[in-house]
C-alpha cells in the first residue's frame, strides 16, 4: 500500500498518539491572579488532550473515507489497514477517557473550542464516536481476549501508576464520557439547520417497524448501576437534556434526578420507572408510557404528556404547570399537592385520581373524566370543567370560585364547604350532591338538575337557578335572597325558614313545595304554579304577582304574615 493515504495515516498513528500542547497557552489567557492547585492543572490537561483528540479522530475519520474511495482494489489490505486505524482510535479513547467522569464545565469548554476551531468536523467526529459507543454496548471491548482488551490495558496501566482502578468502572467511565460527547454533539447539532439532518444520536439505537421499542440504553443504565445505584445518573444525568430517546424501553429505569428537559420521548416506555425530581421541562412525552412510573417532585412544567399512560403514578408535589395532559390516562394517578397551574387536560381519564390539595387554577378538564377522583382542598379557580365526570367525587373544602363547570356530571359528589361562587354550573347534574356549607353566592345554576340533594342552610344568593330542576329538594333556613328560580321546577321542595326576599319565582313550578315560615317579602311569584305549596307562617310583605294566579289551592295562607290586601279574601 506503499504511496497511498493509508500508508501516510498509518505512519502517522504510530507517532505520539498522547501528544498535549503545553499548557502555557492555556494559562497565559486565566487570570495571573489565579493560583492553580493539582487538580486544576490536571483538569486543564484533560481538557487539551481531549480538544486536541476530538479534532484528530475527526480527520482520521474523514481521511479513511477518503481513502477507501481510491483503493477499491485493494480490499484485503484496505481492511486490515481500517481496522488497525480504528482500533489506535479505540485505544485512544480508552487511554483519554477511562480514569473518571467528565465534568460538566469539562465538556461546555471543549465545545466551546471546538465550535470556534476550523479543524472542527462534528459529522465525522459523531460517526468515530457513534461507532465506538455501538460497539461498547455489545460489550465488545471489555469481552475481548487479553491480547485485544483495551479497558483492561487501561487498567493495567492505571494500577502500575498506584491508581486503583476496577475494569468494569474502566470500561463505564469511557462508555458514559462517549455518550455524553455524542449528547453535547447532538445537541449542538439540532440547533443548525445544515447539520440537523446529518447529526441525529439515538441513545438507546433507533426504532424501526419491527422493533418499535429499543433497550439499548436501558442495559447501559443497568450497566453502570451494577456497580452502584445511581452511577448512570450522577455521571450522565446533566447531558440528557435535548436528547432524543423516541421509542426507548426504560421500563423500571433509576432515573432520579436527571435533566431530560426539552428531550424526545415521545412512545417511550418508562412504566414503574424512577423519576424522582427528574427536570422534564418543555419535553414530548406525547404517548409515552408512565404506568406507575415514581415522578414525585419532579419538574413537568411545559411537557407533552397527550395520550401518555399516567395510570397508578405518582406525581405528589410535581410541577406541572402549564403541561399538556389531554387525551392522558391518569387513572388511580397521585396528583396531591402537585402544580397544575394553566395544565390542559382536556378529555383526560383521572378516575380515582388523588388531586388532594393540588393547585389547578385556570386548568382546563374539559369532558375529563374524574369519577371518584379525590379533589378535597384543591384549588380550582377559574378551571374549566365543561362536561366533565365528576360522579361521587369528593370536592370538599375545594374552592371553585369562578370556575366553568357548565353541563358537568356532579352527581353524588361530596361538596361540603365548597366554594362555589361566582361558579359556572349551566345545566350541571348535581343530582344528590351533598352541598352541606357549600358557598354558591352569584352562581350560575340555570338548566342545572339538583334532585335529591341537601341544600339546607346553604347560601344562594344571587344564584342563577332559572329552568333548573330541584324537585324534592330541601332547602331549610338556605339563603335564596335575589335568587332567579324563574320558571325552575320547584315540586316538593322544602323552603321551610328559608330567606327568599326579592327572589324571582315567576313561572316556577311550586306544586306541593313548603314555604313554612319563609321570608317571601318582594319576590316575584307571577305566572308560578302554587297547586298544594304551602305558606303557613310565611312573609308575604310587598310579593308580586299576576292577577290571574290562582291561589285557591294554596294551603296556610290563613296562617301567613304580612298578607297584601289583595290576597286576604282568600284567607
Amino acid at each position: 500500500m506503499k504511496g497511498t493515504q493509508l500508508e501516510e495515516m498509518l505512519n502517522s498513528t504510530s507517532q505520539g498518539a498522547e501528544t498535549v500542547l503545553p499548557l502555557e497557552g492555556i494559562i497565559r489567557q486565566q487570570n495571573k491572579s489565579v493560583e492553580f492547585s493539582p487538580s486544576n492543572l490536571q483538569e486543564l490537561i484533560i481538557q487539551e488532550r481531549l480538544q486536541k483528540s476530538l479534532e484528530k479522530w475527526a480527520v482520521w475519520s474523514s481521511d479513511l473515507m477518503k481513502a477507501a474511495e481510491t483503493i477499491s482494489g485493494m480490499v484485503c489490505n484496505s481492511v486490515v489497514a481500517f481496522s488497525i486505524v480504528k482500533r489506535q482510535i479505540h485505544e485512544e479513547i480508552y487511554d483519554l477517557l477511562g480514569d473518571r467522569a467528565l465534568k460538566p464545565e469539562i465538556v461546555t469548554k471543549v465545545m466551546d473550542y471546538l465550535i470556534t476551531s476550523h479543524e472542527f468536523r462534528p459529522v465525522e467526529l459523531s460517526q468515530v464516536l457513534e461507532e465506538f459507543y455501538c460497539r461498547w454496548c455489545q460489550g465488545e471491548f471489555v469481552d475481548a481476549a487479553p491480547i485485544d482488551n483495551l479497558p483492561q490495558k487501561k487498567m493495567l496501566i492505571m494500577r502500575s501508576q498506584n491508581i486503583p482502578a476496577k475494569l468494569r468502572q474502566v470500561d463505564i467511565d469511557t462508555g458514559l464520557n462517549v455518550l455524553i460527547l455524542l449528547l453535547e454533539l447532538h445537541r449542538y447539532a439540532q440547533q443548525r439547520e445544515e447539520l440537523r439532518e446529518k447529526i441525529c444520536f439515538y441513545a438507546s439505537g433507533q426504532p424501526d417497524i419491527e422493533n418499535f421499542f429499543t433497550s439499548q440504553l436501558l442495559r447501559v443504565i443497568n450497566y453502570c448501576d451494577a456497580m452502584e445505584i445511581g452511577n448512570f445518573s450522577n455521571v450522565v444525568g446533566e447531558f440528557l437534556k435535548e436528547g432524543n430517546f423516541s421509542g426507548a424501553y426504560l421500563s423500571d429505569a433509576n432515573l432520579s434526578g436527571v435533566n431530560f428537559s426539552g428531550a424526545n420521548l415521545s412512545g417511550v416506555n418508562l412504566g414503574d420507572a424512577n423519576l424522582t425530581g427528574a427536570n422534564l421541562t418543555g419535553a414530548n412525552l406525547s404517548a409515552a408510557n408512565l404506568g406507575d412510573a415514581n415522578l414525585s417532585g419532579a419538574n413537568l412544567s411545559g411537557v407533552n404528556l397527550s395520550s401518555a399512560d399516567l395510570s397508578s403514578a405518582n406525581l405528589s408535589g410535581a410541577n406541572l404547570t402549564g403541561a399538556i395532559l389531554n387525551r392522558s390516562d391518569l387513572s388511580g394517578a397521585n396528583l396531591s399537592s402537585a402544580n397544575l397551574i394553566g395544565t390542559n387536560l382536556s378529555s383526560a381519564n383521572l378516575t380515582s385520581a388523588n388531586l388532594r390539595d393540588s393547585t389547578l387554577t385556570r386548568a382546563d378538564f374539559s369532558d375529563a373524566i374524574l369519577f371518584g377522583a379525590n379533589l378535597s382542598d384543591a384549588i380550582l379557580s377559574g378551571v374549566d370543567l365543561s362536561h366533565a365526570d365528576l360522579c361521587r367525587a369528593d370536592l370538599s373544602g375545594a374552592d371553585l370560585s369562578h370556575a366553568i363547570v357548565k353541563g358537568a356530571n356532579l352527581s353524588d359528589s361530596i361538596l361540603f364547604n365548597t366554594n362555589l361562587s361566582y361558579t359556572t354550573l349551566t345545566a350541571a347534574d348535581l343530582s344528590y350532591a351533598k352541598l352541606n356549607g357549600a358557598k354558591l353566592p352569584n352562581a350560575k345554576l340555570n338548566g342545572a338538575i339538583i334532585l335529591g340533594a341537601d341544600l339546607n342552610g346553604v347560601d344562594l344568593s344571587n344564584v342563577n337557578l332559572n329552568e333548573a330542576d330541584l324537585s324534592g329538594v330541601t332547602l331549610c333556613e338556605a339563603n335564596l335572597s335575589y335568587a332567579d328560580l324563574s320558571e325552575a321546577i320547584l315540586v316538593g321542595c322544602d323552603f321551610s325558614y328559608a330567606n327568599l326576599s326579592g327572589a324571582n319565582l315567576s313561572s316556577a313550578n311550586l306544586s306541593s313545595a313548603i314555604f313554612n315560615g319563609a321570608d317571601l317579602s318582594h319576590s316575584n311569584l307571577s305566572y308560578s304554579i302554587l297547586g298544594n305549596t304551602n305558606l303557613s307562617n310565611a312573609n308575604l310583605e310587598r310579593i308580586i304577582w299576576n292577577e290571574n294566579l290562582d291561589w285557591e289551592n294554596v294551603q296556610g295562607l290563613d296562617k301567613a304574615i304580612n298578607v297584601p290586601e289583595e290576597l286576604k279574601e282568600f284567607r
